[in-house]
């Protein structure tokens, strides 16, 4: 049983809703209940939990002060162009001893202090899209403020949608160039996969079916066996084989440096977003 204290979700778009299934989830017990807001009058009434208040900033101007009152965790989903002035919003209305959490990419947490009173704890966390499918893996990191107690609510929080990996704030832009951007990279492999087979003579329906459930069942044996990638690569490679010549190909094409130039090309983006 994880039990929490009553959470104020501001923003409940993609990532928050998918955080918001899994606080709804059966074993997780929010005392004091949970309050989401959005803009549109439309997506708050599209949400429909037991013990669940949604708020319409279209409808209710001070939906998030509502929201914040009285909540021991905020979760600030927002666009982070947009967090800096909800900050300046609702700060005044945190209570000492609140727990600020954002999942807004290049917002520091030094921005964040600045912006809230000094008895509210500020931890950012970069949650990736598989929170929908409660398989996130989320990077936690805490602020100046933060105390183990808050964190290991936090853990509890976002483990409601996967898995919690706990690093200091330097690596969080790290992190959301592997787990955050990582899906992107895995479908866009899909993708030219895809390209490939049809290429060969499949039609598109197939040529998606062959692809999808091959990287399903590859990733689900991987999951199941916990055997290391490079062994079931190579129990998939049978010396002079088809499978090796393929891969041959692929070491040639030299994927490291590709992967190190996208995620330094992700990290800089990230840099760049977090000066302003």
């Amino acid at each position: 049983m994880v039990t929490l204290p009553a959470v104020a979700i501001l923003g409940a778009g993609s990532m928050g809703g998918a955080i918001l299934g899994g606080l709804a989830t059966p074993g997780v017990e929010v005392e004091g209940g949970i309050r989401v807001t959005n803009r549109s009058a439309a997506k708050a009434e599209a949400i429909d939990y037991p013990g669940v208040s949604s708020l319409a900033l279209e409808s209710e101007p001070q939906a998030n002060l509502r929201a914040v009152d009285g909540a021991g965790i905020v979760l600030v989903a927002v666009k982070p162009a947009m967090v800096p002035d909800l900050l300046r919003e609702i700060g005044e209305s945190l209570e000492p001893g609140t727990v600020l959490v954002s999942v807004a990419a290049g917002v520091t947490i030094a921005t964040m202090e600045s912006l809230v009173p000094k008895g509210v704890s500020v931890f950012r966390a970069m949650p990736n899209t598989p929170a929908l499918v409660r398989s996130a893996v989320t990077g936690l990191a805490a602020g100046s403020r933060g105390i183990q107690e808050q964190l290991e609510q936090l853990r509890a929080l976002f483990g409601t949608v996967g898995t919690v990996v706990v690093v200091p704030e330097s690596q969080i832009d790290v992190l959301s160039t592997i787990s955050g951007s990582g899906p992107a990279y895995v479908y866009f492999l899909i993708e030219e996969l895809t390209k490939t087979a049809v290429g060969l003579g499949f039609d598109s329906e197939t040529a998606a079916l062959l692809v999808n459930q091959t990287f399903i069942g590859a990733t689900s044996l991987l999951a199941a066996t916990g055997t290391e990638p490079a062994e079931l690569r190579r129990q998939v490679t049978s010396p002079k084989g088809t499978t090796e010549r393929a891969i041959a190909e692929l070491q040639a094409a030299d994927l490291k440096s590709i992967f190190d130039r996208a995620t330094a090309a992700a990290l800089a983006r990230a840099r760049e977003l977090a000066a302003g």
